[in-house]
């Protein structure tokens, strides 16, 4: 007979779980001390459960596997919720196990109680309290299950004391279903007809690719119906790194932040292929004037997500790669060079700023960064302005290389979930790149990553000031830049080595290459805190409640 603990245990190796993010408590004392006899499950201790979260989602996204955290109960528990929350505004597959009191104190106001249940149900796929250790290798074979399945996400298992501590004869299903619960959604072949129809129809065809496509490995078939059809494209912040950056078809992220000829392709194009993307605010500006020449088809595994924000032509319920997969064998093979030259000329006219100054800007550090990163390196970048100078200066080539909170929008997200990428590709050069404010917000982290020699190397863009907040300020408020200014005070190099960190400091431009050729010679973690000017900013934007196409590339462009 095996405890609950230990049944937890074979349940997860039976999902392929080799590696959990974790911290202890109380309540999972029998947990980690079976934790402890496993030869298969490696367990890794963050300094905070946040990080945990957010480790077990960089995990996730770069492998494509599920991630797991652990953690005990009360405030253990409540500390993954920004991390649950951040996965599932981004649909990624994670199952976050909380220990929790036992069954008969559960709403007794007992010590470190909380209800997590009730907590996670808005930020969740669906999530279990196991009141009965007979339940529990079900149950765990049902998370794995949702989570994975038709639109990826979080899943969470309240785990209560008396039930990982009672013992049984472990019976695990070999298959589970949910009733009502389908795993793919039956792809609609006459939706699917014409939509070939509508795009074979149309001179300038433009797809619009979401983070779908990468959670649905429908790579491969995007760039072959872009090739085929000759069909530029353009990403959102998930699904950077679906087309390879240097082909002729990308043509890079639209939105608020994202490159202006993308989004004078969307206004002019008479054919919009969404896929995978849910056509938020930050993508669409003002929603009646989104696209508006074009006919929309609308690719997306979950009804819910389509028509919800903008009003489409022709919806199409389906997995991405089902899909694409099928509209590759519909289309003609079709030429578009007067729409791509177009394109191209407004790419030309209008470029991603890349300004020449004495002091070090952005753009230079993002490739200088690549240069020095070799093949396939992964990204994680924080939220603010450098997610956005890196997702439009980086330049990536292939999937699962870039990561980042879109949806939610987490400062502090990049060192925990770069820790997890880490853990999950061995020997491969992993960076995390953050803003100085953001940095500080999971900067325990460090600890980790030195106590197991995780060789994430850390890029810390300091400007002393909250940077996309500064920028608003600067634009909309007349520059009164309240409670936006961090200091200088902090000295990340003696910060980092005082977590056992190596730390390199970079003031010049002439510093940068040989910092960060230092930094990649350098065995195990590295922080290097590059100083950059205060006034350094993200353009062109796109103003809140305006058109995409009424982007401004400077604060004096502002007349509101």
């Amino acid at each position: 007979m095996k405890n609950g603990a230990q049944i937890l245990l074979e349940c997860l190796k039976r999902e392929g779980v080799d590696t959990i993010f974790g911290y202890p408590g109380a309540r999972t004392l029998l947990v980690h001390d079976a934790l402890m006899d496993d030869q298969d499950i490696r367990h890794y201790l963050v300094r905070h459960e946040q990080g945990a979260a957010h480790a077990a989602d960089g995990y996730a996204r770069t492998t494509g596997k599920v991630g797991v955290c652990l953690t005990t109960s009360g405030p253990g528990a409540t500390n993954l919720v920004t991390g649950i929350a951040t996965a599932y505004m981004d649909s990624v597959p994670m199952v976050a196990l909380t220990c929790q009191v036992t069954t008969a104190d559960i709403g007794n106001d007992a010590f470190q109680e909380a209800d997590m249940a009730g907590i996670t149900r808005p930020i969740t796929k669906h999530n279990y309290i196991v009141t009965d250790v007979k339940d529990l290798a079900r149950i765990i074979r049902e998370a794995f299950y949702i989570a994975r399945t038709r639109r990826p996400g979080p899943v969470l298992v309240d785990l209560p004391s008396d039930v990982l501590a009672a013992k049984m004869d472990m019976e695990i299903p070999e298959k589970v279903t949910r009733r009502g619960y389908q795993e793919l959604p039956t792809l609609n072949q006459k939706q699917l007809k014409r939509a070939a129809e509508i795009i074979n129809k149309a001179k300038r065809p433009l797809i619009y690719a979401g983070g779908g496509i990468i959670m649905a490995d429908a790579v491969n078939e995007l760039r072959a119906l872009a090739e085929k059809g000759d069909i530029p494209v353009t990403h959102t912040l998930m699904a950077i790194g679906a087309m390879d950056a240097a082909s002729p078809h990308s043509i890079g992220m639209l939105g608020m932040y994202g490159a202006y000829y993308a989004n004078l392709a969307v206004h002019e194009c008479d054919c919009l292929i969404a896929v995978g993307a849910r056509f938020d605010d930050r993508v669409t500006g003002r929603v009646d004037t989104f696209a508006p020449k074009a006919r929309i088809i609308h690719i997306d595994i979950d009804p819910s997500s389509i028509r919800k924000n903008v009003t489409v032509e022709l919806p199409i319920v389906s997995d991405a790669k089902q899909a694409l997969a099928g509209l590759l064998e519909l289309i003609k093979p079709a030429e578009h060079k007067d729409w791509l030259e177009q394109i191209h000329t407004w790419q030309r006219e209008a470029p991603l700023p890349r300004p020449e100054r004495p002091d070090l800007v952005p753009h230079e550090i993002m490739e200088a960064i690549r240069e020095v990163a070799g093949e396939a390196p992964v990204v994680a970048s924080d939220v603010g302005l450098s997610q956005m100078w890196t997702a439009n200066y980086f330049g990536f080539a292939g999937p699962r290389q870039y990561i980042t909170s879109g949806g939610l929008g987490t400062m502090g997200y990049a060192l925990p979930a770069a820790m997890g990428a880490a853990v999950g590709h061995p020997g491969r050069t992993v960076f995390a790149i953050n803003g100085d404010g953001a940095f500080q917000m999971n900067v325990q982290e460090l600890a980790t990553c030195s106590h197991y020699n995780i060789p994430v190397k850390t890029i810390i863009l300091n400007n002393g000031k909250l940077g996309m907040v500064r920028q608003f300020q600067k634009v909309f408020l007349k520059q009164r830049f309240a409670a936006t200014c961090l200091g200088r005070g902090v000295d990340f190099c003696t910060v980092a080595k005082g977590f056992g960190v190596n730390a390199i400091r970079v003031r010049a431009k002439a510093e940068l290459k040989a910092a960060l050729r230092k930094a990649m010679e350098i065995p195990g973690p590295v922080v290097v805190d590059v100083a950059i000017h205060p006034d350094c900013y993200s353009f062109p934007m796109v103003p809140p409640g305006k058109k995409t196409v009424e982007a401004i590339f400077s604060p004096e462009d502002w007349e509101g």
